[in-house]
């Protein structure tokens, strides 16, 4: 017999279907809240309402704009058939009970610029904004966008203070994804047969993993010469130079949105994706008490676990110096 009983606090809780004998139930609605309505915030809203990951809070400081994006989003849901609840703020209230927070508030690398150059001016965005939040959503997932990542991702762990499961950095995913496009328009062949891994720092001391990057399963050496794949290495390593450098007044933010999207989705949905993240690290890899990119475990629980993967010396020597160069970040903040 269908269950008839009503719903409770229709705007917290959303209907569902059991997967046996079609009974609806109430399960509460996911709220996703995006610090930042820029490029890459804004494309980030999007693809989360496009996924229907949750409701989608846009915030901003700019008075206006999270609202007017927000507004402009749920205007296209009649056409793209989603169906969340889209909101800007100029504050961060609405923000209270998020499950999930993706950051990428700060300063954008203009031409010429480093990662680096951006350090102490992002460092104060977002303290203040980790400050507001925290306190209202205690226990969201964070996924860190702005730059430079590593050392953001561990400011945001240090002022929380949360469990390192809870905090990650977005740069692993997207620098893999730009790793696999190069090589899949290299040899020819569809992006989807194409699996690669890049680890360390979100910076020009990245570490592509050569030796575990395939084609449909079969070595990329087997279908690269040498040369060519340390082509498409360097590329990958200055791939968010490349088109800075392109757009002149601006940077990348398709990619970076998805690469978000992706571990967000992993997470609400409980996925259980092996995802190479901007973690926290205890012990593994030889590395303690820097957050640098490594294969992970995402899923209901945030970071479920660190993929210890056995590297070679010079891929150990490599991911090192590239932790160092974190370190150097971390250091110049003088964290308390």
């Amino acid at each position: 017999m269908r269950d008839r009983r009503k719903p409770p606090a229709a705007s917290k809780f959303r209907l569902a279907r059991r997967a046996r004998g079609g009974t609806l139930f109430a399960v509460p609605r996911v709220k996703i809240g995006v610090v930042g309505a820029g490029q890459v915030g804004a494309t980030t809203a999007q693809r989360l309402a496009e996924r229907e990951l949750g409701d989608v809070v846009l915030a901003d400081i700019l008075e206006g704009v999270p609202q007017g994006k927000a507004l402009d989003l749920a205007e296209s849901a009649p056409v793209q058939r989603y169906d969340v609840r889209l909101s800007g703020t100029n504050d961060y209230r609405p923000f209270e009970g998020a499950s999930v927070v993706i950051l990428t508030a700060g300063l954008p690398r203009k031409p010429g610029m480093s990662r680096d150059d951006l350090l102490k001016k992002n460092a104060e965005i977002v303290t203040g904004v980790v400050e507001k939040i925290h306190p209202l959503a205690p226990d969201a997932f964070w996924i860190v966008v702005s730059n430079p990542l590593d050392v953001m991702t561990f400011l945001v762990r240090h002022r929380t203070r949360l469990p390192r499961s809870r905090v990650v950095g977005m740069a692993g995913v997207l620098d893999s994804a730009r790793f696999r496009s190069f090589l899949a328009q290299a040899a020819g062949v569809s992006v989807r047969d194409v699996q690669a891994m890049v680890l360390g720092g979100h910076g020009d001391d990245m570490v592509p993993l050569v030796r575990y990057a395939t084609i449909a399963g079969i070595p990329v050496s087997e279908w690269l010469a040498a040369d060519k794949i340390e082509q498409m290495v360097a590329r990958t390593r200055g791939g968010g130079a490349e088109i800075v450098s392109l757009l002149k007044t601006g940077s990348a933010f398709y990619a970076p949105s998805a690469a978000a999207v992706e571990m967000a989705e992993a997470v609400v949905r409980d996925q259980k994706r092996v995802l190479p993240c901007c973690a926290f690290l205890e012990g593994e890899y030889g590395l303690r008490d820097v957050c640098v990119g490594v294969p992970v475990v995402l899923g209901a629980k945030g970071m479920e676990r660190v993929v210890d993967l056995n590297l070679s010396d010079a891929e150990r020597k490599a991911l090192h110096a590239s932790a160092s160069h974190v370190r150097e970040g971390i250091s110049a903040l003088a964290l308390a």
